[in-house]
């Protein structure tokens, strides 16, 4: 009887240490209810690097709203949003852009600077903000794991940039948005 109680003991206690190695990580992890604010909530990590900010005029917040709305309406998180803000900062400075004349490069036009010539839709379709938005939404669902990766991997692997790393400058001004805007 004595053996049956303590491998029964040690059982469980194999059992415990075995849940609190799994399950503690994830505990040490979760948010009680009131810890953090919202801003906090959209980033994976600290932002990589020296960060950017620009003040905002009217026309750059409202492309801030449709690229949220946008996001939302395909069903995805804010941190698609943050990723997505980000990506429009660094490639129009949330500027719904024409053709540039000779400072064009290529035929990219729009939020993201998505060219016609590259498959990404018209230039009516690149020009219009939930347009733009859903195209890059597509191409961002399309990256396994661009849910946990670095803002600058998902958003290059999505825009094929000359200047990768450029992304990673805009993240905090974009979760700070997204935080703003999101229940807006």
């Amino acid at each position: 009887m004595n053996t049956i109680i303590r491998k029964s003991v040690l059982s469980v206690a194999g059992l415990a240490f075995a849940g609190g190695v799994f399950a503690g990580p994830i505990a040490a992890h979760a948010n009680p209810v009131d810890a953090k604010p919202a801003a906090v909530a959209v980033q994976t990590a600290k932002p990589q690097g020296e960060q950017s900010r620009i003040p905002l005029n009217d026309e750059q917040i409202a492309n801030v709203k449709a690229i949220i709305a946008a996001t939302k309406k395909a069903g995805l998180s804010e941190r698609a949003a943050v990723i997505s803000i980000a990506t429009s900062f660094q490639e129009s400075k949330l500027e719904n852009l024409g053709h540039l004349g000779d400072r064009n490069d290529h035929d990219s036009l729009g939020l993201f600077q998505q060219r016609p010539s590259s498959g990404w839709g018209t230039p009516e379709q690149i020009t219009d903000p939930e347009y733009s938005t859903t195209a890059f939404l597509k191409g961002l669902k399309q990256v396994d794991g661009w849910q946990d990766m670095p803002l600058t991997k998902a958003a290059q692997t999505v825009q094929v940039s000359a200047y990768p790393d450029a992304y990673a400058q805009w993240e905090q001004q974009a979760a700070d948005l997204v935080a703003q805007h999101w229940n807006s």
